[in-house]
């Protein structure tokens, strides 16, 4: 399995590099692959860190000179002449921004480990703007980097060197929304609590709920398959994205903005962008099915002494809640702790080694309070749970939820946060949280673990990514660890 996780990293840095935005000829990709490839078969790779992606930001110097381990070799791409930037200020006046203050936003990713040092930032208005600036800078061989809401957390929305950062930021108008179907179609850089406050007037939600929802953008989310906390109740967005916009690295513009839900005249080409993370491609409107909004939902907070009996009380929930159960997240002691001691967020309960966000939603509140005090009576009765409060007030629900929501914030004050991505047996989920601990010892300010449980049943693979089960490291400086685990397989920081 250590093969595979380390082809899968390797991988992900080929496709950075490989990918069509770079505007590299055909010939020029081969010659750019990473040790590791060749121009058709994936070789036996070497071991990489996660600073293969770019630079550390807290390595101490300005401009600091990366290893062969920290980031790849810049690429023979053209460098941005004032004839460059003439034609970007003719296309987009007054939003071509070379402003150093500005810019650092963008240079910088939401953790502050890692940056960039792109010296233009674009900001198109409409797929035509979008189409002109990525047609000229395939025909200059000019880097481009895209950038939504500049949330993910792990360094790919920034540039690794001087790309052109081109922002959706200003592509934020809902295009239509039809009240019948719950088709929704935006353009990529709407911000998902602004599309969520627009749904709610008009008795519909969006379909995907994440803790970065007042500045993620939902081109952002589409591109990198965002799961969210609403994901066991209403799938991913593979499901409930119908159509697409893309920009290719050519100029051309791709029309997939269908609004059918059953669409069988050819290849579902929008599977290809969804995940992608700007690799083919630059979103820039989407089209999303969206549920009715809930008359009824209420959310339990409730305490385990383990992690057997947090998933023994999944099971459960998933059998007398069923229908109505739309999330079951978890955080540990240590995230309780990390809340209250920066963010000031005290704990609703007793103190317990595990905590459970429940939340249901349906459109009976006495049936949904009904089978949710079933539930929670069963639970307790069979000390699965030792404690717990349940909310139905809109402010006590915001309330509950920010413990899991802000879990990320809270760790930004401890220091540098590492995370990573690997799949495992769901039984064995928190043991990488133990075996961290143990592995690292004080050369870690804190080890946590937190996320989704709703997203598969046990005894089935886990796919972790930065919205899913997650395992964060805070620690005083800069990590670049191999951490080796009792089971097969190995985790690079």
């Amino acid at each position: 399995m250590a093969g595979l996780f380390h082809r899968r990293l390797l991988l992900r840095t080929a496709l950075r590099w490989m990918s069509p935005l770079s505007t590299a000829s055909p010939p020029a990709l081969v010659r750019t692959l990473p040790p590791g490839f060749s121009s058709g078969l994936l070789q036996t790779p070497r071991p990489v860190s996660c600073g293969v992606r770019c630079r550390e930001l807290h390595a101490g110097e300005e401009r600091p000179t990366p290893s062969p381990t920290a980031a790849p070799e810049r690429r023979p791409f053209s460098r941005v002449t004032p004839e460059d930037m003439a034609f970007f200020s003719k296309i987009i006046p007054g939003r071509t921004i070379t402003d150093p203050d500005i810019l650092e936003a963008s240079n910088v990713d939401w953790l502050k480990s890692v940056r960039g040092f792109s010296e233009v930032l674009l900001r198109p208005q409409t797929t035509e703007e979008v189409s002109q600036i990525l047609g000229y800078c395939n025909s200059r061989n000019l880097a481009v980097s895209p950038q939504g809401g500049n949330t993910g957390l792990v360094g790919g929305s920034v540039p690794v060197y001087d790309e052109i950062i081109l922002s959706t930021a200003l592509m934020n108008n809902v295009l239509n929304f039809d009240s019948v179907s719950g088709i929704l179609s935006c353009q990529a850089g709407c911000v998902l609590e602004n599309l969520s406050l627009y749904l709610e007037d008009r008795d519909y939600i969006m379909p995907l709920d994440l803790g970065a929802k007042g500045s993620c953008h939902i081109g952002g989310n589409v591109a990198t398959n965002a799961g969210g906390l609403r994901l066991l109740r209403y799938g991913s967005l593979r499901g409930t994205v119908l159509g697409l916009e893309v920009v290719l690295a050519d100029g051309r513009v791709l029309d997939c903005l269908a609004t059918l839900r059953k669409d069988n005249t050819g290849y579902d080409l929008k599977q290809l962008f969804i995940g992608s993370e700007g690799t083919l491609g630059v979103i820039t409107a989407v089209t999303i099915l969206c549920p009715r909004k809930p008359k009824a939902v209420n959310v339990a907070f409730l305490g385990c002494e383990s992690f057997e009996q947090l998933l023994q009380t999944f099971q459960l929930c998933r059998g007398m809640l069923g229908e109505i159960l739309s999330a079951f997240e978890f955080l540990d002691r240590e995230c309780m702790r990390l809340l209250n001691t920066h963010l000031k967020l005290a704990n609703p309960i007793t103190d317990c080694p595990f905590y459970i966000v429940i939340e249901t939603s349906g459109s009976n509140p006495t049936h949904d309070e009904e089978k949710l005090h079933q539930f929670l009576e069963e639970a307790m009765t069979s000390s699965q749970v030792i404690d717990g409060t349940v909310a139905t007030e809109e402010a006590k629900i915001k309330a509950l939820w920010s413990l899991r929501e802000r879990v990320t914030e809270a760790l930004t004050h401890d220091g540098f946060t590492y995370k990573y991505d690997i799949s495992l047996p769901v039984e064995r989920i928190y043991q990488l949280v133990t075996d961290m601990r143990e592995h690292l010892g004080n050369r870690a300010k804190s080890v946590v673990g937190y996320g989704h449980v709703g997203k598969t049943m046990p005894n089935s693979k886990w796919t972790l990514n930065p919205y899913t089960i997650s395992t964060m490291v805070a620690a005083p400086g800069p990590l670049m660890l191999k951490a080796q685990w009792s089971s097969p397989f190995s985790i690079l920081f």
